[in-house]
């Protein structure tokens, strides 16, 4: 399958963006190994390497694990490209605006729980880079350990293209549709859908609305697969086949193009002659997602008793102890509540894991107000939580018949180590001053 080529004339326009996003075809099943070529022949027969790769092409091998890595959970893909990537001048630094990678150090790990409000608006002209801003994170991105939590809000589609070799990104739109292009070819995410974009692979965020607001998850450890399904069976949760990659698109463009690399916590950049999104054809399992989280199946109680929040698990990063993951996407779909005897809402919790909530639309089912799209918090490991008063009254009081909850969809993202913050964050004037008062109202009942 193929999206064809671009020209020089028309990368950098940004008219009809959503009926061309709305109009791509896809690839689907997670990490499968997918097959593309944007020009028929493109892509060689019979093996990776040819002495001669077909029209003229570079052949490149893109690594996303170690190459003895066990055959279940190794990633790479083959790349077919006009030029090879190693036809590049010298990066050097530029500024890391308000991008900060593990470890984290410049505070100490705050027990509190804190909520913030959506980052404000930002200046005209920011594009997803600049707009992508750092709550916290843990580990070390050098050893390849952690995560980090980063918002973003943008206005202007980007003119450069990016990668990060830290991490792979998750992104998790709540305001505006984006486009986007990478090496593997185009992605249209919008609010309600989120995107993949693996380690070390480029890629440019074209704006489909006035302006754009979400969160990313930048994952250093092993890349995000689906959990383990155990006792659930064959099925259930995130379905393979709801995963659409991109088909080949490339663009042959001559001209320069600057290009941004994440490196070991800092941007680098350097002009390229040429776009490095020109790749022909590709095969291979280490490519781009895009996934509707309204198609998550979600499993819960038929009997009693609220299940624990792990069964809304969308993508794990499993770290060396089973079962503990160095980051969970968890995502609060539209169910139904149907348990008797059962105070329906998320329970009152200390976790040893640390808990980073987003909302993208509607309301979350534990807390009455002040949680509010592009907004979030943050529970830190043993950190106690749990539905506001407000709700904690309702939900004791209520009439116990079944319950669809279809008018909002809250995420997390959950992870071994506590979430040290940036100061910026510590500081932001859209931290909430007042969070802890959602619990203060919850009184004494007990009668004994």
């Amino acid at each position: 399958m193929s999206d064809g080529g671009t020209s020089r004339a028309s990368v950098f326009e940004r008219g009809g963006g959503r009926k061309t996003a709305e109009g791509l075809s896809y690839l689907t099943g997670f990490g499968n190994e997918h097959a593309s070529e944007a020009v028929p022949g493109a892509l060689p027969e019979g093996r990776n390497s040819p002495q001669r790769a077909p029209l003229g092409l570079y052949a490149e091998q893109l690594s996303g694990t170690a190459f003895t890595e066990p055959r279940a959970h190794n990633r790479r893909s083959w790349l077919y490209r006009v030029r090879p990537s190693a036809a590049h001048p010298q990066f050097t630094r530029t500024g890391n605006g308000a991008i900060r990678t593990a470890p984290f150090t410049e505070a100490v790990p705050d027990p509190n729980r804190l909520r913030w409000n959506p980052l404000p608006e930002p200046p005209a002209g920011t594009d997803f880079l600049a707009g992508l801003w750092t709550l916290g994170g843990n580990g070390d991105a050098t050893q390849r350990t952690g995560m980090a939590v980063h918002l973003y809000h943008a206005n202007a589609s980007m003119e450069r293209v990016f990668s990060d070799a830290d991490g792979e990104l998750l992104v998790v739109p709540e305001r505006g549709g984006l486009l986007l292009h990478t090496e593997f070819g185009r992605l249209h995410v919008e609010p309600g859908h989120v995107a993949l974009i693996p380690r070390g692979v480029r890629f440019r965020v074209d704006l489909l609305d006035e302006s754009a607001r979400g969160y990313v998850c930048e994952n250093y450890g092993a890349p995000f697969r689906l959990p383990d399904l155990g006792p659930i069976g064959a099925n259930g949760l995130a379905n393979p086949r709801d995963f659409r990659a991109p088909v080949a698109a490339y663009e042959d463009v001559e001209g320069p193009v600057e290009v941004v690399n994440k490196f070991c916590g800092n941007l680098w950049t350097a002009t390229y002659d040429h776009s490095p999104l020109d790749v022909v054809a590709w095969h291979g399992n280490h490519v781009p997602y895009t996934y509707d989280l309204r198609r998550f199946n979600v499993i819960g109680t038929i009997s009693y008793d609220h299940p624990d929040p792990s069964v809304f698990t969308v993508l794990t990063s499993p770290s060396d102890t089973p079962g503990l993951a160095g980051v969970d996407f968890v995502v609060f779909a539209p169910r139904w509540l149907v348990g008797e005897d059962t105070f329906r809402p998320p329970y009152f919790h200390r976790n040893v894991m640390s808990e980073y909530m987003g909302l993208i639309e509607g309301a979350y089912d534990a807390k009455a107000e002040g949680f509010v799209p592009g907004g979030g918090s943050l529970h830190n490991m043993m950190s106690a939580h749990g539905p506001d008063q407000e709700t904690f009254d309702r939900a004791s009081a209520a009439e116990l018949k079944p319950q669809k909850l279809d008018d909002g969809l809250a995420f997390m993202f959950e992870t071994r180590w506590p979430v040290t913050l940036t100061p910026q964050a510590a500081g932001a004037d859209h931290l909430q001053q007042r969070y802890d008062d959602v619990w203060r109202g919850l009184e004494r009942h007990f009668r004994g």
